[in-house]
């Protein structure tokens, strides 16, 4: 029989009470910012976090990083990650997540353990193995460590004790990195990605949530959920956001009928097994 709720708080609180001193990798996400706070009632001053910064990520997520350390009173480094340096990464091939997670993990790692923090968590969730994720391979080649996944919390759970703690990213959707919205074989670029980040702020600022903007050159392909699709071309409001993206650069912009669906971009693979879930 599954645990109970209680029974995997427990089996959490205990892991987490195995470490001395303990580093999490801040996303401004719901998962990561749960296991701060769980470390942080079990860790108290022993604890610090850190987030990677980069354009692949946007910006809103970094300050609801800061947000949440703040709110929970612990300690934050924020880290310029990189990425874009890497000839290996901006090529965008199936490996791309894993040359990704291996460098950023990396320096992580090395920043934390200067401030004499030997041990890193990410917020990795049972419900992830599930998926391909390159980003769990890269974690446990490098040593961090995934508290919640291994007390079994799945992503209800997370949501679930993060809303009664009243953390305010409880309800906040999934955000996958700007480099999955690009075709596998597409160069990754500092202005692509800035498109990207423009296009769906557009889309955030108009009420969608939940959304893709998936970057085909000149083409941006939209994705929403499925009962926001008519919302999305009605009237004035489908024209504004035509206006808007065309200003961004997108000479074409079309509406995926099918909705989002996650890891859309990886149907190229085929059957391979290298697919990721954004």
């Amino acid at each position: 029989m599954k645990p109970s709720l209680q029974d995997r708080k427990r089996l959490l609180t205990e892991g987490l009470k195995k470490f001395d001193r303990l580093a999490v990798a801040l996303s401004g996400g719901v998962d990561s910012a749960l296991l701060l706070a769980e470390a942080r009632a079990v860790l108290g001053s022993r604890l610090i976090a850190v987030t990677a910064r980069s354009p692949i990520h946007p910006e809103q997520e970094v300050a609801d990083a800061e947000a949440i350390a703040g709110h929970l009173g612990v300690d934050h480094l924020i880290v310029d990650s990189g990425e874009l340096r890497r000839a290996d990464f901006l090529a965008n091939t199936p490996e791309r997540c894993y040359i990704c997670k291996t460098s950023v993990f990396g320096l992580l790692l090395a920043v934390v353990r200067e401030k004499g923090f030997n041990h890193l968590a990410h917020g990795a969730n049972a419900d992830d193995p599930g998926d391909y994720r390159p980003g769990l391979k890269a974690a446990r080649e490098l040593g961090v460590v995934a508290p919640l996944m291994d007390a079994g919390f799945s992503k209800a759970d997370i949501r679930l004790v993060a809303r009664q703690r009243g953390l305010f990213v409880w309800d906040k959707p999934a955000m996958a990195c700007l480099a999955t919205r690009f075709p596998y074989g597409t160069a990754i670029s500092t202005t692509a990605l800035e498109q990207v980040s423009r296009a769906e702020q557009v889309l955030s600022d108009e009420g969608f949530s939940g959304c893709r903007v998936r970057h085909h050159g000149d083409v941006a392909r939209i994705e929403v959920p499925v009962d926001q699709l008519l919302k999305l071309v009605a009237g004035p409001l489908r024209r504004r956001i035509v206006d808007r993206f065309r200003n961004i650069g997108f000479l074409h912009v079309s509406v995926d009928l099918e909705g989002h669906v996650s890891g859309s971009m990886n149907r190229s693979l085929g059957d391979n097994p290298a697919a990721e879930s954004r």
